[in-house]
């Protein structure tokens, strides 16, 4: 039996996904466990593969409304159904406490004729502790997901920080000469009004998808200066008057 946890219980799950343990067989008869960290008993018992099982054993922990007068800290309800299997949903019942979740686990009994005796209820505790731990690993895999992606994300923005004032000083020099460009081709005098610094956004604070947006927006800015360089290159080229 694995050992009490002293750390803080699972949060809430509202997903509806079902984690499941192995078959476990000993004579005849088998054993299987699921867990839901926020289905009920009914729900999980209800299960159409459980339809034909002896016995669809379950336990349910939930955060209770009181808190301790010691600590303070959360504390929770728990029921249990032996459905025919006596002391069968007590034990499943210790199973979520000793590793810490809220939620329900169900275990189905195919009674295969043979009485086992007390160890029926180390399968049934066993097949428990797969089910919930397949949900645990779950959550862990997901949390570090999510922690690869969040820090994926704080490096793309740290360069995005440091690129996109690049972008812009690019951007006013490709402008400054653009606008030479256009005033020795004797074209419009508008483009020399864009020489003019723009207010450098506060790029520390924006999020990143902000940050993303201008980096393609600078791009496309600079790609565009570009070709209205060549431009008025190519004007001064075939201008035979132009000094």
């Amino acid at each position: 039996m694995p050992s009490k946890r002293t750390l803080s219980p699972i949060p809430p799950n509202t997903s509806t996904v079902i984690y499941k343990s192995s078959s476990i067989e000993d004579r005849s008869s088998r054993f299987i466990a699921i867990y839901s960290p926020s289905l009920t008993a009914k729900e999980l018992q209800a299960k159409a593969e459980f339809e034909d099982a002896s016995h669809r054993i379950a336990a349910s922990r939930i955060p209770s409304l009181q808190r301790s007068l010691i600590d303070n800290r959360s504390l929770f309800d728990t029921t249990h159904d032996d459905d025919g299997e006596k002391y069968a949903g007590k034990a499943l019942a210790s199973v979520l406490s000793d590793f810490n979740v809220q939620g329900t686990v169900v275990v189905a009994r195919w009674y295969g004729g043979i009485m086992l005796g007390p160890v029926r209820f180390d399968h049934i505790k066993n097949c428990a502790r797969e089910a919930i731990s397949n949900y645990l690993h779950s959550t862990e895999q997901q949390h570090a997901k999510r922690a690869k992606t969040k820090a994926e994300d704080e490096t793309r923005k740290a360069n995005l920080i440091r690129v996109l004032p690049e972008r812009d000083q690019s951007i006013s020099v490709l402008r400054g000469l653009l606008a030479e460009k256009q005033s020795t081709g004797s074209l419009s005098p508008k483009a020399e009004k864009g020489t003019s610094p723009a207010k450098v956004p506060d790029y520390p604070n924006l999020p990143l998808k902000t940050l993303e947006n201008l980096e393609r927006a600078r791009d496309a800015t600079i790609g565009w200066v570009l070709a209205q360089i060549e431009k008025a290159e190519v004007a001064q080229k075939s201008s035979p008057n132009l000094v």
